[in-house]
């Protein structure tokens, strides 16, 4: 078995420094597009809301999510999928050879599944705002796909209901694109998306702010770099965005879920990195 190539070093102070900067990100006004200075009522919600989930990889491990979904077929089991990486940052890893159990053998998935704090799973439920926020390392060989790639989901466990809002790895034409979408709404509208191409091989930031319910409310912003002072790649909003709990709750899911029914030259063997998360219900 091949190995997967690694991520650029990062140097402990470098680490250290974007943790201590990053917290969940102020969430932007729902409504608000550009970018900007951040109104004084949001300030004051982010200040406000509490921060329920922080996971700590070193510590924490896997138990700070609901649990893995990967190789469920048990095809690979060497593979090592999920795991802490360098003590501060969990890698998601996927070869282009893997199947998932659902789909006929059409996609592939690693993914982590809900959010856990001191052993309880943290829930999402109707007229609730929460503000979710990490980052992440996209390496050049995760790419862009004419099928669906998502790296970030939300489901409601109850009916497997959704995927309700992703981020989604996306191609059109000869341009990769970073697709933040309200995937539950008539025709997958985008709620922001942006060139997949300037944000590899680095650390980024996404800061999402949700209000769950049938018509509920989605933004995100996502960061070229780490901390609340990284400039904004791109940032959107959207009310009427379909995301009940089903009577159970809204449950969101982080990694690589894709179709092998893309270009073969866009399933590659490859990974994603995520750290710093962080879940705050005002």
């Amino acid at each position: 078995m091949a190995e997967l190539p690694p991520p650029h070093p990062l140097s402990r102070r470098r680490v250290l420094g974007s943790m201590a900067a990053a917290a969940v990100g102020t969430p932007i006004a729902l409504g608000q597009l550009t970018s900007g200075a951040t109104p004084a009522s949001a300030a004051s919600r982010a200040a406000a809301a509490q921060l329920l989930w922080h996971p700590d990889p070193s510590s924490d491990g896997l138990k700070a999510f609901e649990g893995i979904e990967a190789d469920r077929g048990g095809a690979h089991p060497d593979r090592k999928y999920v795991l802490v990486e360098g003590g501060d940052h969990y890698r998601f890893n996927i070869w282009k050879d893997d199947r998932d159990t659902t789909g006929g053998g059409d996609r592939q998935r690693t993914e982590s599944k809900g959010m856990v704090q001191d052993g309880s799973a943290l829930k999402m439920r109707d007229g609730e705002t929460w503000s979710l926020g990490y980052e992440m390392f996209m390496p050049t060989s995760l790419h862009g796909t004419s099928k669906f790639t998502h790296i970030f989901q939300t489901k409601t466990p109850v009916d497997n209901g959704g995927p309700y809002i992703t981020l989604d790895l996306g191609r059109s034409g000869s341009t990769e694109l970073l697709r933040a979408r309200a995937y539950a709404n008539s025709g997958s509208p985008d709620i922001a998306s942006t060139n997949l191409a300037p944000l590899r091989n680095k650390w980024i930031t996404i800061e999402w702010t949700f209000t769950i319910g049938s018509k509920g409310k989605a933004a995100c912003v996502v960061r070229n770099g780490t901390g609340s002072g990284a400039p904004v790649a791109v940032q959107g909003s959207m009310s009427n965005v379909k995301m009940p709990d089903q009577d159970d709750y809204q449950r969101p899911k982080w990694g690589i879920y894709r179709s092998v029914e893309s270009a073969s030259s866009d399933i590659l063997d490859t990974y994603l990195l995520f750290r710093n998360f962080r879940a705050s219900k005002a």
